[in-house]
């Protein structure tokens, strides 16, 4: 099996797994666990801040989450290609400098 299959099946195998350990569990965010713990320690608690908007639903608040997700690993992996291309190019040509051109002069 090549390295990227085994890889796959790894990356499928943590996704289906707490499913499987904790069937009908509730997986929420961090943010409402928090709201709770404030909520607990702090009952007068009001925010000092509102939100500029409010998605219309948790499904678009999951959509817009994600697509930020998405775009971040786009630009990261996009930078850490173009640096890897950068240090593969400098090495060829240390390499060819190395060894000469080949040319005849």
């Amino acid at each position: 099996m090549s390295r990227n299959v085994l890889l796959l099946l790894l990356v499928g195998v943590l996704v289906v797994l707490p499913f499987l350990v904790r069937p009908g569990a509730e997986f929420g965010g961090a943010d409402g666990r928090a709201e709770e713990v404030v909520a607990e320690l702090r009952p007068d608690y009001r925010p000092w801040a509102e939100p500029l908007w409010e998605p219309p639903s948790s499904e678009v608040e999951s959509l817009l989450f994600a697509l930020q997700a998405a775009v971040g690993s786009a630009f990261l992996f996009y930078y850490l290609g173009y640096v890897k291309g950068l240090q593969q190019g400098r090495r060829a040509v240390s390499r060819d400098a190395l060894q000469g051109s080949g040319r005849p002069d």
